[in-house]
C-alpha cells in the first residue's frame, strides 16, 4: 500500500506550513484579538476582502485543473465517465465533498474564467463577496456563448465597482436587468418554457407529515402568499402556533372552504371561528407593486435607435400594482409620460464601418425591465403580459410636464403625498440599510432628519431627499439606538442621492450602490414641490429617545 500523499491528508497547508503556524504579521493580520471595537471591525472588513481573494485563487486552481484535464478531451470525449466527471471526482476526493458539490465548483470556476472574467477580477480585488459571486454566476447562465456576453460581464463588473453597499437581492436584480434587456427573445422563450412547466406536487415526509407545492408565475405566487398571510393573521396574541404553522392551517382552510380559528380556547376571543372564504372575499385588495417605464410597455427596440430613450438607457418610470383576491386580478400602473424624460445626448462611440452591414442585417434589440416588489426584476415581455391584463389600470406618476408634483398631503405636511410615497419606494426598492433585503413596499418611510412638528421649516421636512425606505427593524434601530444615517443630493449626478450609515463607534458605511435609478433613470427627472413651511401635526411615530423614554419592548 502506497503512502504517497498521505502526509497532506487533512492538513490545511500550503508549502508545508499549516495556517495556524503562519506569522499573522506576514499576512497583514492583527497579531492579537485584544482590539477596540473599531479594530475588530477594520479587521473583519479586511478579512472579507481577503476571503474574496482566497476564493479567487481557489477558482483559479480549479479552472487550471479544467484546462489541464478537461479541455484537451471535451470535443471528442463520449465516455460515460468523461474527463469532466473525472476532474470533478479528483476535487471531490481531495476536498472530501460530494461529486455534486465538486461539479458545481468546477462549473463556477469555468463560468468565471470564460464568461465573467471582469467580474472574476472584482472577486480578486475584494470588491464583491464569494456569496454574491455564486448569485452572479447562476443568474447569468443565459448569456453563455451569446454575442453580448462580454457586454453583460463588463456592465456587471462596472456596477459592482461603484461606491456603495450591496445585498443579495440588489445583486440578483442587477444581473437580471443586464441579462433581460440584452436578449428579449431568449428571455421570452425561456419564460414561455417555464410557464409550460408549471406544476403541482406533493411529497411524503417523516412523522406523518407531507409537503404540498406548486410552481406558477411570480405575481400569482405573491398573491397566494398575501391571501394566506392575511387569513393566518386572524388570531389573537394568545394563539400558540408559530407564524408558519398558522399559515399552513390557513392554506388548508382556504382550499377546503373550512373555518379557521384561533387556538387560544379563550371564551372571549373574537377569532375563535373565522370564515376563511369571507376573509378572502371581503379583505382589502391585495396590491403587488410593479415598477416599469413607458418605453418598456412599447416593446424591444434596436440598440442603435438613438431617438428611442430606451436604447440610450434613458427611461421614464412607471409603478404598477397587480392585485388579486380569489379569481379577481387587477393591475395598476403609475406611469410617467415619456415627455418627462429629459433628452440626453448620446456619448460619441467610434463606429466600425466593417460591422455596419452585419448590424444592419440583424440589429441587436434591447428591452426594458420591470421590478416587482419583493420578487425582483422581471423581463419586459413579462411587464407587457401584465399590462395587457383586462384589469390593468395605468396611473401616471406625473403629467409629463415640468410642473412639480405635490410632496405632502394637503392637510398634513408630515405625511407624504401618494406620488412621493410611490416615488420613494420605487427609487429605494429595498430597505436602504446596507445589506438589507426587505422590500421598500413592506417597510416604513423614515424622515432621515426628525420632523419638527412645531416648526417644520427648521428641518426634517417631507421631501424626496428627506425620506428613505426602511424595514421596521432598521427604523427602530435608527430611532432608539445610536446609529445615525444621512441622505443628501449627489453633486455629480443631479436628481440622485448619497446615503450613509454611521455606527455608534463612528465608522461610516455608504448606502446602496444600486437602486431604482439604475434601472429606471427617468426617476432622476421627477421633481416635487417644496413642502409647506407652516402647519402643525403631532401624529408622528418617529421620535428621538429622551432620557425619560424607553425603547419599546418586544412581544413574547
Amino acid at each position: 500500500m502506497s503512502d504517497r500523499g498521505v502526509g497532506a491528508a487533512g492538513a490545511a497547508q500550503v508549502g508545508g506550513v499549516p495556517w495556524p503556524a503562519r506569522d499573522p504579521a506576514a499576512l497583514g493580520l492583527p497579531a492579537s484579538f485584544d482590539l477596540p471595537v473599531d479594530g475588530h471591525l477594520d479587521a473583519l472588513a479586511d478579512l472579507a476582502a481577503g476571503a474574496g481573494y482566497l476564493e479567487w485563487r481557489r477558482y483559479r486552481h480549479v479552472a487550471a485543473l479544467h484546462t489541464e484535464l478537461v479541455v484537451p478531451e471535451e470535443d471528442r470525449d463520449e465516455r460515460a465517465v468523461d474527463a469532466y466527471a473525472q476532474c470533478a471526482a479528483r476535487l471531490a476526493t481531495a476536498l472530501s465533498v460530494s461529486q455534486y458539490v465538486a461539479e458545481r465548483l468546477l462549473d463556477n470556476a469555468v463560468a468565471l474564467r470564460d464568461r465573467l472574467p471582469r467580474v472574476f477580477e472584482c472577486l480578486r480585488d475584494g470588491v464583491v463577496s464569494p456569496t454574491f459571486i455564486r448569485t452572479i454566476v447562476s443568474r447569468t447562465e443565459l448569456i453563455h456563448g451569446r454575442p453580448y456576453q462580454e457586454q453583460v460581464d463588463a456592465d456587471i463588473a462596472a456596477a459592482l465597482r461603484k461606491p456603495g453597499s450591496w445585498s443579495t437581492a440588489r445583486v440578483r436584480d442587477l444581473c437580471d436587468q443586464m441579462v433581460y434587456r440584452r436578449d428579449p427573445d431568449a428571455v421570452r422563450e425561456r419564460r414561455d418554457d417555464a410557464l409550460k412547466g408549471r406544476c403541482f406536487f406533493t411529497e411524503a415526509g417523516l412523522d406523518g407529515m407531507a409537503t404540498v407545492g406548486a410552481t406558477m408565475s411570480a405575481e400569482r405566487a405573491a398573491i397566494v402568499a398575501r391571501v394566506v398571510e392575511r387569513l393566518a393573521a386572524q388570531v389573537c396574541k394568545h394563539d400558540s402556533r408559530s407564524t408558519g404553522a398558522r399559515a399552513s392551517d390557513a392554506l388548508f382552510a382556504l382550499v377546503k372552504h373550512a373555518p379557521f380559528g384561533c387556538d387560544c380556547a379563550r371564551p372571549e376571543c373574537a377569532f375563535a371561528a373565522v370564515d376563511a372564504d369571507e376573509v378572502a372575499a371581503n379583505a382589502a385588495r391585495i396590491v403587488i407593486h410593479v415598477v416599469t417605464d413607458t418605453t418598456t410597455l412599447i416593446g424591444p427596440v434596436p440598440a442603435n435607435t438613438a431617438a428611442h430613450p430606451q436604447a440610450q438607457n434613458v427611461e421614464t418610470t412607471a409603478v404598477a400594482a397587480d392585485q388579486g383576491v380569489a379569481d379577481e386580478v387587477t393591475v395598476e400602473e403609475v406611469v410617467v409620460d415619456e415627455a418627462a424624460a429629459v433628452a440626453v445626448e448620446p456619448e460619441a462611440v467610434p463606429v466600425d464601418e466593417a460591422a455596419v452591414g452585419e448590424a444592419a442585417a440583424e440589429p441587436e434589440l434591447v428591452d426594458g425591465v420591470g421590478f416587482v416588489a419583493g420578487l425582483g426584476i422581471i423581463s419586459g415581455a413579462h411587464v407587457r403580459d401584465l399590462a395587457t391584463d383586462p384589469g390593468t389600470i395605468i396611473r401616471p406618476l406625473g403629467d409629463g410636464t415640468d410642473t412639480p408634483l405635490p410632496a405632502t398631503q394637503p392637510a398634513d405636511p408630515y405625511r407624504p403625498s401618494a406620488a412621493l410615497d410611490a416615488y420613494v419606494r420605487a427609487r429605494d426598492r429595498y430597505c436602504t440599510w446596507p445589506g438589507c433585503n426587505r422590500p421598500a413596499w413592506d417597510g416604513d418611510l423614515d424622515h432621515i432628519t426628525e420632523y419638527d412638528h412645531t416648526h417644520p421649516e427648521r428641518g426634517g421636512q417631507t421631501s424626496a431627499t428627506g425620506l428613505g425606505a426602511k424595514c421596521r427593524f432598521h427604523h427602530l434601530l435608527k430611532t432608539f439606538a445610536d446609529f445615525v444615517d444621512d441622505q443628501y443630493d449627489d453633486p455629480d449626478h443631479p436628481g440622485r442621492i448619497i446615503r450613509t450609515v454611521t455606527i455608534p463607534e463612528g465608522r461610516t458605511v455608504l448606502g446602496p450602490a444600486y437602486t431604482g435609478f439604475d434601472t429606471h433613470p427617468g426617476l432622476d427627472v421627477i421633481v416635487f414641490g417644496d413642502p409647506p413651511t407652516n402647519g402643525k401635526n403631532t401624529s408622528s411615530t418617529h421620535r428621538t429617545p429622551t432620557p425619560d423614554s424607553t425603547e419599546p419592548t418586544r412581544p413574547a
